[in-house]
């Protein structure tokens, strides 16, 4: 037991290690910047802003409050106080996960995250002390007991800083922060990144087929194992084993034998079917799952839930025209929870099958029309809650009944639930839910009254494969399919509008008149995409193109495809590589990415005829593994990103030991340094902790 405070010691002292935070545009209120229809008229922020009008006077009130009578500190006090505003306010207002009132003031001698250069202009802090420390102000938000809260309302003390502090460096060690890679402080100005250039798009992408069947899903056994589950379009989910790089093996998949069959309760059509799968993050151990598919009532006598043409949206079901001959409501969105449990195995994590019996009905809601119902359900790797991506219902075009924009519709929206506190039948109907979930209390609602609580995003017209980074879970990213002219990818925040069908993409919408009510522009603040293409540059088949979200690469196999968003087009074989530069800032340029099929591919690949292209038929979804390697589904198979090398493309990251042959790289991008999550290495640390701590008992 001697050693014991010392470890503890060592333990603490490793506590203080600096925190890399992973910055993007994001407000204190956890919303995503929005682009104003007029510009601030106190505080200098033109483009994206934290801050709408309102806010914008209250800052101006509270600036002249302070009465400060020194031009040159109030010019610097007028910054601090707008420092609300900027698009990294989330980042500026929290310390170690604490949020405050001021800012975080530069005081480092070079600004990680400014274009300045100098170290007079990054030791910002320093200089607000040197300029204010003998001029009065009331109401200062400087006050010692505060450290770095703001003043109280109606607290009209004049005070000047040097009564407050005794020095500059005490000041500075409340209010400063050193800046460091991959943080965000505040200069004085609006917050910007060095602008290095957008790194060169990788020369192409090598593909190998493992797989010759047709799955619109992908989940990896949360086990850890190599193994992961299919889905196809039918109802059916499969348990695979992913062969290992390089081994020439295939995807060990019996499809005479399904995990779970549930092609009894789906309706299966070119619209609709099974949309997406999701394992409980603590499946190993409680062998909960879900699935999000189709129905049709006038089959199954299961198939029962409320219409999304209610009264509350003001749509009457009577009145909806016939969609390719179904009635209104005639098929519903299902979410349902299953169980591994009590099947042939005792432990969860080996069972093989499901019965498909559901354990409860999450979710239940009748279509309107028979289109554009997304279907994905994911978890939130952070939160643990569960993610339902819904289209606007389809119809014929245009989003008719502007369910998008209706904040009572569950239509055009990314839904979030708890689906781990299950509510009594009488609180569920008391509540109105749809089914067997709970609200998590810091749905946008809590905010935005107007909205209904299940809403975590709205303004989406058909979602169509979303992801979160595994190494930034905060950037949570959905492809959305367009109508005319645009496919979009969008960065998702807590209340986000993105602009359906006001907007498609970056781009005023011209709807018709319809029976929901038409959305100014005016009237919304639209989230735009960050990445997306025309229609035009693609080579259309059947005239048509539809955008298929991706993952961001974090796999080491292609080094130089590393943190870049891969997504494809549905139609036209065609993908595309997304790079946020400057990191970290939200900005993102995309290359259209050429890729080609390895000689040695364990499953021979078809050529599109006059082409090396591999002919993929259409794009259905991607995938991920539990080693981050990223998958194709395709209508032709089951397709891996493998190293360049296989397929001659040129990566100067990729190991040069590697063989065309050869597993990939095993060594870890440069990047990944910077990229390591410091709650990975405080688990590792941990754990190594309670090893020497046992050793010594």
């Amino acid at each position: 037991m001697g050693n014991v405070p010392v470890i503890a010691l060592l333990f603490f002292s490793f506590l203080l290690l600096p925190y890399a935070s992973f910055s993007l545009p994001l407000c204190t209120d956890s919303r995503a910047p929005v682009t104003l229809n007029t510009t601030l008229t106190f505080c200098p922020y033109n483009g994206p802003t934290c801050c709408d009008s309102t806010e914008d006077v209250q800052l101006q009130r509270q600036f002249q409050a302070m009465n400060i009578s020194s031009p040159d500190c109030a010019s610097l006090l007028k910054s601090v106080l707008c420092a609300r505003c900027d698009p990294f306010s989330a980042e500026l207002f929290t310390i170690s996960s604490t949020p405050r009132q001021v800012a975080v003031l530069c005081n480092s001698s070079v600004s990680a995250n400014s274009t300045q250069s100098t170290q007079a202009a990054n030791d910002f802090c320093s200089k607000v002390w040197d300029t204010c420390e003998n001029v009065s102000v009331a109401n200062s938000p400087f006050a010692p007991s505060l450290q770095g809260q703001a003043g109280l309302p109606g607290n009209s003390s004049i005070t000047k800083l040097t009564d407050q502090w005794q020095s500059k460096s005490d000041f500075c060690s409340s209010f400063g922060g050193e800046s460091a890679d991959e943080s965000v402080c505040f200069a004085g100005e609006p917050v910007t990144f060095n602008e290095t250039g957008t790194p060169s798009a990788p020369h192409g992408m090598c593909l190998e087929k493992i797989g010759n069947g047709s799955y619109l899903n992908m989940a990896p056994h949360p086990d850890g194992s190599n193994r992961a589950f299919f889905g196809n379009q039918q109802g059916q989910i499969w348990l695979a084993t992913i062969p290992e790089l390089g081994s020439g093996g295939t995807l060990e998949i019996d499809e005479s034998n399904p995990f779970i069959d549930l092609t009894d309760e789906v309706n299966f059509n070119t619209e609709f079917g099974m949309m997406g799968i999701a394992f409980h993050p603590n499946f190993a151990k409680n062998g909960r799952f879900f699935a999000s598919f189709n129905c049709d009532k006038v089959k199954w006598p299961g198939c029962a839930g409320r219409c999304s043409c209610n009264s509350d949206v003001n749509c009457d079901p009577s009145k909806l025209p016939l969609d390719n001959g179904a009635q209104p409501c005639q098929f519903q969105a299902v979410v349902a929870e299953y169980s591994a449990n009590g099947t042939a195995s005792s432990e969860v994590s080996l069972a093989t099958s499901a019965k498909p019996i559901e354990v409860r009905r999450i979710l239940t809601m009748g279509l309107p029309f028979t289109a554009h119902h997304g279907g994905q359900i994911l978890f939130g790797p952070n939160d643990g809650y569960l993610y339902f991506m819904m289209g606007d219902g389809g119809g014929t075009g245009g989003d008719p009944y502007n369910f998008a924009q209706n904040k009572k519709s569950l239509l055009g929206k990314i839904i979030r639930l708890d689906v781990d506190n299950i509510p009594s039948a009488a609180e569920i109907s008391k509540l109105g839910l749809w089914g067997n979930y709970s609200i998590p209390k810091d749905n946008p609602f809590a905010e935005d009254s107007a909205l209904l609580p299940e809403i975590w995003a709205l303004g989406l017209r058909n979602p169509w494969r979303c992801s979160f980074d595994s190494e930034r879970p905060s950037y949570f990213v959905c492809a959305d399919v367009g109508q005319d002219t645009y496919e979009e990818v969008d960065l998702i925040s807590k209340g986000g509008n993105y602009g359906w069908r006001v907007y498609e993409g970056p781009d005023l919408f011209h709807p018709t008149a319809s029976a929901g009510g038409n959305t100014s522009a005016n009237s919304i603040s639209p989230i735009f995409p960050v990445m997306g293409y025309t229609h035009s540059e693609v080579n259309k088949n059947e005239g048509s193109a539809s955008i298929t979200g991706g993952y961001f690469y974090r796999s080491n196999t292609d080094p130089c495809m590393y943190g870049r968003y891969l997504y494809g087009d549905l139609y036209a074989g065609a993908m595309w590589a997304g790079i946020e530069t400057p990191e970290n800032s939200g900005n993102f340029t995309a290359n259209r990415i050429p890729f080609s099929c390895a000689k040695d591919s364990p499953l021979q690949c078809t050529s599109v005829p006059g082409s090396a292209l591999p002919a993929l038929g259409y794009l259905f979804s991607f995938g991920e593994d539990n080693k981050k390697d990223v998958f194709i589904l395709a209508s032709s198979g089951v397709y891996r990103v493998v190293p360049p090398s296989r397929c001659n493309y040129s990566c100067s990251k990729e190991n040069a030991t590697a063989t065309t042959t050869g597993p990939g790289p095993t060594t870890l991008p440069p990047s990944y340094a910077s990229h390591f999550h410091y709650s990975r290495v405080l688990a590792l640390f941990s754990s190594l902790l309670v090893l020497l701590f046992f050793s010594c008992v």
